[in-house]
């Protein structure tokens, strides 16, 4: 079945709303990453919205979409959501010990925004809303909903934060991916929705496949083997009826850790050879956690529907002896249908999605 994803709600360290996030995302913008003493007093860089809290981060996204919401021409128990999450509401928790609600940005869509459907969060840490694609597009195929609205939210939290320290995974300089001396992560907080409706015969953007793997490797650290990557990825293409050729670029997981790049560069040459350009584009946003893998499709949506090239690698230089793929720079074409987005999650929890054109996949 085709699923159509409409113009994100996008709010993250490249701006609000998809022109100013197109316009960061091409120049390699990482104005959005200011730095942020943690805790104990060491310092990282963090991918700010300038927005307080994870409603106001919801409300945002939420709010670029009322327009098309307005027009939906859907009755309200017919609207579903599934939101990605990782984050939800352990800054309030704070405060707050009976506060903590992984639930809370789908319960937001119900109590303000009009969903009387089915509606749950999803929070497999960094995969988290990478699988609402999957979830979303079942409630459309079982005739469940007429609509769903998918994606991802995440605010920033000093306990997060401090876990990240305590780990010795943050960065204290920006971000890395893919280069010799890259040497941690970024975090960063925003919000990804779609609307996703049945296609039809309407021309977009397409959700064309979804591959999700679970490896269970270790608790925090990455098959180093990359096995879990290379099915997930490998998943999405089957689902999609695509071929690797059939990928025109891939949006890294590309955190910026040693295991995490070795491993994610690994199963994509074992996929896609060294061919496809690849890029990370966490050196923009930080790493959104549970709302990363909405974020990166609506980066991924951008590229295919603006025409203005990949999303550029903004760190540099890159090991060529680790990457050894095309690494697109400002002003580099796409030169295929569909992009494929990845994100991996502790515990092994994998996902790859697939976005394209309404051209290109099998007829269905």
């Amino acid at each position: 079945m085709r699923c159509l994803l409409s113009r994100p709600g996008i709010v993250s360290a490249l701006g609000k709303g998809v022109d100013e996030t197109a316009r960061g995302l091409f120049a390699g913008d990482v104005s959005g990453m200011k730095p942020a003493t943690l805790p104990g007093g060491d310092v990282t860089m963090f991918g700010e919205t300038g927005l307080k809290g994870i409603a106001a981060i919801v409300d945002e996204a939420m709010e670029q979409l009322r327009p098309e919401l307005e027009n939906l021409g859907v009755r309200p128990e017919r609207l579903g959501a599934v939101i990605g999450t990782s984050n939800s509401t352990m800054e309030e928790f704070t405060s707050n010990p009976d506060r903590i609600d992984m639930a809370f940005p789908a319960e937001r869509l119900k109590t303000k925004w009009g969903v009387r459907g089915p509606a749950w969060s999803v929070s497999t840490a960094c995969s988290s809303s990478a699988k609402v694609f999957a979830s979303a597009r079942r409630l459309l195929a079982e005739g469940v909903c007429d609509a769903v609205l998918a994606g991802g939210a995440d605010a920033k939290t000093r306990i997060v934060c401090g876990g990240f320290n305590a780990l010795e995974a943050l960065s204290p300089r920006l971000a890395r991916p893919l280069c010799a001396d890259r040497d941690g992560i970024n975090l960063g907080e925003g919000a990804a929705i779609f609307i996703m409706r049945r296609g039809g015969e309407a021309e977009g953007i397409e959700l064309l496949g979804v591959g999700e793997s679970s490896d269970a490797h270790h608790l925090t650290a990455p098959d180093p083997t990359g096995a879990g990557a290379e099915a997930a990825m490998r998943a999405a293409l089957e689902d999609a009826g695509l071929e690797p050729h059939d990928i025109g670029y891939i949006n890294l997981h590309g955190t910026g850790t040693a295991y995490n790049d070795a491993m994610e560069c690994a199963a994509v040459r074992r996929v896609f050879g060294d061919s496809v350009p690849c890029s990370s584009t966490k050196p923009m946003t930080g790493h959104c956690l549970g709302a990363a893998g909405a974020i990166e499709a609506a980066l991924a949506w951008i590229a295919l529907s603006s025409g203005s090239g990949l999303p550029p690698h903004a760190a540099s230089p890159v090991d060529r002896s680790l990457a050894p793929f095309p690494v697109p720079g400002p002003g580099n074409s796409l030169e295929a249908d569909a992009i494929l987005s990845n994100s991996f999650a502790f515990g092994g929890s994998n996902a790859s999605v697939i976005l394209g054109r309404t051209a290109c996949g099998r007829m269905r």
